[in-house]
């Protein structure tokens, strides 16, 4: 429970630091509209284009797993967002409820193992996301789409230990661009020639065991001098 229960308190934090308290209620403190739920079916759009599944072009290319995961990760984020916003305003609950629920559902213990399975066929794997963008249209509760969540990422081998440390280090990036002027755009993207996304991977790499505090003041110290 402990990573799930983290994971959802950095992303409150981040969505108050970048949208503003009371964000939960669907405006930004700049005044623009909240829609968790589009996010995540145009990153799960993202996710599919990661797979050759046009039979006009690149047909023989592979799958791209290394960015169908950080898709994943990006749609854990939104997911996150809309459960935090739907348990305060429906008062339903905190965010150790919110956490409590999510590590209950029956398909939380294969989530959390570290089991692999085989690569399914292509057009099955995307069907389970798509499977996952159903459920976010048919407008089912969230506890629904967080389990739908839960078998998508399973089904594409994204089990809790890694989405744990992407979504961490993703997390503290994103909290790092704003901090630096991203969404005014003075935000240095390339760092020395290499991007900050793998600026921010190879440190994750060279210690898993890296805290957000650690790996945010990392990245300030990397961080290009004007």
């Amino acid at each position: 429970m402990n990573r799930i229960l983290e994971m959802l308190k950095l992303q409150q934090q981040l969505n108050d630091e970048t949208n503003g308290v009371n964000w939960e209620n669907g405006v930004t403190k700049n005044g623009k509209v909240i829609d968790w739920k589009r996010c995540i079916y145009l990153e799960a759009g993202e996710l599919i284009d990661s797979y050759p599944w046009k039979h006009w072009k690149d047909i023989d290319a592979k799958p791209d797993y290394e960015n169908i995961k950080i898709e994943l990760v990006d749609i854990w984020h939104f997911i996150m967002s809309e459960a935090l916003r739907v348990y305060k305003i429906e008062n339903l609950g905190s965010i150790d409820d919110i956490a409590y629920m999510i590590v209950n559902l029956p398909q939380f213990n294969k989530f959390n193992s570290n089991d692999k399975i085989d690569n399914l066929d292509i057009y099955q794997e995307m069907g389970v996301v798509e499977d996952m963008v159903g459920v976010l249209f048919c407008k089912k509760s969230i506890n629904e789409l967080i389990r739908s969540f839960l078998i998508t990422s399973s089904t594409l081998n994204l089990k809790l230990s890694e989405l744990y440390r992407l979504y961490i280090g993703k997390n503290i990036l994103n909290r790092f661009r704003q901090d630096n002027g991203y969404k005014y755009g003075i935000y240095l993207k390339i760092w020395n020639g290499k991007e900050d996304n793998v600026i921010m991977q190879n440190i994750l790499d060279k210690n898993s065991n890296i805290t957000p505090n650690e790996l945010y003041n990392r990245l300030k110290e990397l961080y290009p001098k004007a």
